[in-house]
C-alpha cells in the first residue's frame, strides 16, 4: 500500500510523492511526463513494475497531481526531485536511482548534472536533449498550450495540470549540456523509434554529450515500436530497466 508523503522543496514548494515501500536496499525516484502525476494509468504501471526490485518514490512534479506551485517544464523541477531523493535517503535506502520520463526524463538528466545529485544511476525515457522542438504535431501542441493563456487554462480544466505564464529567464540549461556532468553515475537513455514527440535525433545527441567524459558509463537503448513515455511503455521494457539499474548499482 503506497503511502503519500509531503515535502518542501529547497524553494519552497510543497511536493507530493507517493512512495510504494521495498524490500531492498534500492529506491527508484520516478518523475512523470507533462500532464501526468504519480497516480496517472502510465505511472502506475510503472510505480507496479519497479517495485518488484526496489522501493519506489512517485513524485507529483509541481503544477500537476497533488503537488502545489506551478510547472515550470523542466526547470525548477529539479529542486522537487531533489527532495525527492533527499527523502529516500532519509528512508534508509543505500542505492538511489533515478527515472524520468518525457519532461521527467529532462529533470533527471539536469538534476543528476547539477551540483549535489546524490544518486547512483539514471533512466532518461523519451527525453528530449534539447528545448522548442517543434518538429513533430504533439510538440507544436505543447507549445502552443503552454504558450496562450487560453491554452494554460484548458490544461488546468482538462487535466489539473498548472503552468506558470512567465516564459524561463534565464533558461536553463538543456538535458544535452547537463549530460556530461552525469559521469561517473550509470546513465541509461531509452528512446523509441516510433516516438511521435522527439524524433530519434534527442536521444543521440543526448548520448553523444553524455559518452563524452573519460569517466562516462553511458548507454543508449533505441527500442523497436516503443512510443511515447509512460503511456507507451510495456511491461517487458520496463523489467529490463529494473534489472540494469539493480545491475549498475552493485558495479
Amino acid at each position: 500500500m503506497a503511502e503519500l508523503l509531503t515535502l518542501r522543496t529547497s524553494d519552497g514548494v510543497s511536493i507530493a510523492v507517493r512512495h510504494d515501500p521495498g524490500s531492498s536496499d534500492l529506491c527508484f525516484v520516478v518523475a512523470h511526463g507533462f500532464t501526468g502525476s504519480s497516480v496517472s494509468p502510465g505511472l502506475r504501471n510503472v510505480r507496479r513494475v519497479l517495485n518488484r526490485s526496489g522501493g519506489v518514490l512517485a513524485v507529483d512534479l509541481r503544477g500537476h497531481g497533488s503537488s502545489g506551485g506551478k510547472s515550470t517544464l523542466g526547470d525548477l523541477e529539479v529542486h522537487d526531485l531533489a527532495a525527492a531523493v533527499q527523502s529516500a535517503r532519509a528512508l534508509g535506502y543505500r542505492k538511489v536511482a533515478t527515472v524520468g520520463f518525457s519532461m521527467g526524463a529532462s529533470v533527471v538528466v539536469r538534476q543528476a548534472g547539477g551540483p549535489d545529485p546524490d544518486v547512483d544511476a539514471v533512466v532518461s525515457v523519451s527525453g528530449p536533449a534539447f528545448w522548442y522542438y517543434r518538429g513533430t504535431p504533439p510538440m507544436r501542441w505543447v507549445h502552443r498550450t503552454i504558450g496562450s493563456r487560453l491554452g494554460r487554462g484548458l490544461a488546468r480544466v482538462g487535466r489539473g495540470t498548472r503552468i506558470a505564464a512567465a516564459g524561463w529567464d534565464p533558461e536553463p540549461e538543456p538535458p544535452q549540456v547537463r549530460a556530461p556532468s552525469i559521469a561517473p553515475a550509470p546513465f541509461l537513455i531509452v528512446h523509441g523509434d516510433a516516438d511521435g514527440y522527439f524524433p530519434l535525433e534527442h536521444p543521440h545527441r543526448l548520448f553523444a554529450a553524455a559518452a563524452g567524459p573519460p569517466d562516462a558509463r553511458a548507454e543508449l537503448w533505441v527500442e523497436a515500436g516503443f512510443g511515447h513515455a509512460e503511456s507507451a511503455i510495456t511491461e517487458e521494457l520496463l523489467a529490463r530497466i529494473a534489472v540494469w539499474v539493480q545491475t549498475a548499482v552493485v558495479e
